[in-house]
Protein backbone atom coordinates (compact mmCIF):
# COMPACT_ATOMS: atom_id res chain seq x y z
CA UNK A 1 0.00 0.00 0.00
CA UNK A 2 2.66 2.41 0.77
CA UNK A 3 4.25 1.63 -2.02
CA UNK A 4 1.36 2.68 -4.51
CA UNK A 5 1.14 6.46 -2.48
CA UNK A 6 4.62 6.96 -2.92
CA UNK A 7 4.06 5.74 -6.53
CA UNK A 8 1.35 8.20 -7.02
CA UNK A 9 3.21 10.91 -5.42
CA UNK A 10 6.36 10.89 -7.60
CA UNK A 11 4.17 10.96 -10.90
CA UNK A 12 2.28 13.84 -9.38
CA UNK A 13 5.37 15.79 -8.96
CA UNK A 14 6.55 14.51 -11.69
CA UNK A 15 4.07 16.09 -13.91
CA UNK A 16 3.97 19.21 -11.94
CA UNK A 17 7.59 19.51 -12.32
CA UNK A 18 7.04 19.37 -15.73
CA UNK A 19 4.61 22.08 -15.71
CA UNK A 20 6.45 24.03 -13.59
CA UNK A 21 9.57 23.41 -16.64
CA UNK A 22 7.18 25.03 -19.36
CA UNK A 23 6.17 27.98 -17.34
CA UNK A 24 10.37 28.44 -16.66
CA UNK A 25 11.09 27.88 -20.67
CA UNK A 26 8.61 30.72 -21.23
CA UNK A 27 9.85 33.02 -18.61
CA UNK A 28 13.19 32.81 -19.88
CA UNK A 29 12.38 32.73 -23.75
CA UNK A 30 10.45 36.45 -22.74
CA UNK A 31 13.45 37.57 -20.37
CA UNK A 32 15.92 36.50 -23.90
CA UNK A 33 13.64 38.97 -26.18
CA UNK A 34 13.48 41.38 -24.51
CA UNK A 35 17.29 41.60 -23.64
CA UNK A 36 17.92 41.05 -27.53
CA UNK A 37 15.39 44.13 -27.98
CA UNK A 38 17.56 46.07 -25.84
CA UNK A 39 21.11 44.96 -27.79
CA UNK A 40 19.19 46.20 -30.74
CA UNK A 41 18.27 49.37 -30.02
CA UNK A 42 21.99 49.90 -28.58
CA UNK A 43 23.37 48.82 -31.94
CA UNK A 44 21.09 51.12 -33.68
CA UNK A 45 22.11 53.81 -31.31
CA UNK A 46 25.91 53.06 -31.94
CA UNK A 47 25.52 52.89 -35.68
CA UNK A 48 23.83 55.73 -36.11
CA UNK A 49 25.67 58.45 -34.60
CA UNK A 50 29.29 56.49 -33.65
CA UNK A 51 29.27 54.43 -36.69
CA UNK A 52 31.29 51.81 -34.64
CA UNK A 53 32.60 48.73 -36.21
CA UNK A 54 30.95 45.23 -35.85
CA UNK A 55 33.12 43.27 -33.16
CA UNK A 56 33.20 47.01 -30.35
CA UNK A 57 29.39 46.92 -31.65
CA UNK A 58 29.11 42.99 -30.26
CA UNK A 59 30.92 44.07 -27.19
CA UNK A 60 29.11 46.93 -26.57
CA UNK A 61 25.84 44.91 -27.02
CA UNK A 62 27.37 41.95 -24.75
CA UNK A 63 27.83 45.00 -22.31
CA UNK A 64 24.05 46.35 -22.37
CA UNK A 65 22.45 43.17 -22.01
CA UNK A 66 22.60 39.28 -19.39
CA UNK A 67 22.60 36.16 -19.54
CA UNK A 68 22.22 34.29 -22.93
CA UNK A 69 21.96 37.18 -24.95
CA UNK A 70 25.28 38.51 -23.39
CA UNK A 71 27.11 34.91 -23.75
CA UNK A 72 25.78 35.34 -27.74
CA UNK A 73 27.18 39.14 -28.56
CA UNK A 74 30.60 38.01 -26.60
CA UNK A 75 31.08 34.89 -29.01
CA UNK A 76 29.89 36.76 -32.08
CA UNK A 77 32.72 39.55 -31.25
CA UNK A 78 35.57 37.08 -30.41
CA UNK A 79 34.54 35.40 -34.23
CA UNK A 80 34.51 38.81 -35.73
CA UNK A 81 37.87 39.35 -34.61
CA UNK A 82 39.24 36.12 -35.08
CA UNK A 83 38.00 35.81 -38.68
CA UNK A 84 37.74 32.08 -39.25
CA UNK A 85 34.36 31.96 -40.67
CA UNK A 86 34.01 33.93 -44.45
CA UNK A 87 31.03 36.13 -43.06
CA UNK A 88 28.75 37.14 -40.24
CA UNK A 89 26.45 34.90 -41.40
CA UNK A 90 28.53 31.90 -40.35
CA UNK A 91 29.99 33.63 -37.62
CA UNK A 92 26.40 34.21 -35.92
CA UNK A 93 26.12 30.62 -35.82
CA UNK A 94 29.28 30.02 -34.91
CA UNK A 95 28.32 32.09 -31.61
CA UNK A 96 25.12 30.50 -31.40
CA UNK A 97 26.58 27.18 -31.19
CA UNK A 98 28.78 27.99 -28.34
CA UNK A 99 25.52 29.60 -26.68
CA UNK A 100 24.33 26.79 -24.29
CA UNK A 101 20.74 26.98 -23.26
CA UNK A 102 19.61 29.82 -26.09
CA UNK A 103 15.81 29.79 -26.33
CA UNK A 104 14.23 28.02 -29.98
CA UNK A 105 12.89 31.90 -30.96
CA UNK A 106 15.29 33.87 -29.51
CA UNK A 107 17.81 31.52 -31.91
CA UNK A 108 15.46 32.51 -34.90
CA UNK A 109 15.95 36.13 -34.02
CA UNK A 110 19.65 36.10 -33.76
CA UNK A 111 20.18 33.96 -37.36
CA UNK A 112 17.36 37.03 -38.57
CA UNK A 113 20.47 39.45 -37.62
CA UNK A 114 22.62 37.30 -38.85
CA UNK A 115 21.11 37.31 -42.28
CA UNK A 116 21.97 41.24 -42.10
CA UNK A 117 24.26 41.88 -40.23
CA UNK A 118 27.30 43.36 -41.98
CA UNK A 119 25.84 43.47 -45.53
CA UNK A 120 24.51 46.97 -46.40
CA UNK A 121 25.50 50.48 -46.50
CA UNK A 122 24.37 52.34 -42.65
CA UNK A 123 20.92 53.37 -44.02
CA UNK A 124 19.81 49.52 -44.94
CA UNK A 125 21.52 48.06 -42.03
CA UNK A 126 19.21 50.42 -39.81
CA UNK A 127 16.63 49.17 -41.76
CA UNK A 128 17.62 45.72 -41.14
CA UNK A 129 18.04 46.27 -37.68
CA UNK A 130 15.09 47.78 -37.25
CA UNK A 131 12.76 44.41 -39.06
CA UNK A 132 14.88 42.19 -36.93
CA UNK A 133 13.62 44.44 -33.78
CA UNK A 134 9.81 44.92 -35.00
CA UNK A 135 9.69 41.12 -35.63
CA UNK A 136 11.36 40.79 -31.73
CA UNK A 137 8.62 43.25 -30.70
CA UNK A 138 5.79 40.91 -32.14
CA UNK A 139 7.10 37.72 -31.07
CA UNK A 140 7.01 39.40 -27.45
CA UNK A 141 3.24 40.77 -27.57
CA UNK A 142 2.47 36.96 -28.77
CA UNK A 143 4.69 35.81 -25.32
CA UNK A 144 2.97 38.07 -23.11
CA UNK A 145 -0.87 38.01 -24.28
CA UNK A 146 -2.64 36.76 -21.19
CA UNK A 147 0.99 35.37 -20.10
CA UNK A 148 0.16 35.65 -16.08
CA UNK A 149 -2.47 33.15 -17.01
CA UNK A 150 -0.93 31.19 -19.11
CA UNK A 151 2.21 30.34 -16.76
CA UNK A 152 -0.33 29.28 -14.35
CA UNK A 153 -2.13 27.12 -16.95
CA UNK A 154 1.24 25.54 -17.79
CA UNK A 155 1.70 24.85 -13.78
CA UNK A 156 -2.01 22.93 -12.54
CA UNK A 157 -2.08 21.16 -15.75
CA UNK A 158 0.76 19.58 -15.08
CA UNK A 159 0.05 19.01 -11.62
CA UNK A 160 -3.68 17.72 -12.90
CA UNK A 161 -2.26 15.22 -14.70
CA UNK A 162 -0.17 13.79 -12.89
CA UNK A 163 -3.13 13.89 -10.52
CA UNK A 164 -5.23 11.46 -13.27
CA UNK A 165 -2.66 9.29 -13.88
CA UNK A 166 -1.92 8.57 -9.82
CA UNK A 167 -5.93 7.88 -9.91
CA UNK A 168 -5.51 5.85 -13.04
CA UNK A 169 -3.03 4.07 -11.88
CA UNK A 170 -4.35 3.22 -8.32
Amino acid sequence: MNYKIIGAMLIILTCGGFGLHLAGVHRRETAALHQLKAALEYMRCQLQFRLAPLPELCRGSAAQTDGCIREFFQALAEELDSQISPDVRCCVAAAMGRVQGLPERTGQMLALLGQSLGQFDLQGQLQSLDNVRLECLRLLETLETDQTQRLRSYRTLGFCAGAALAILFL
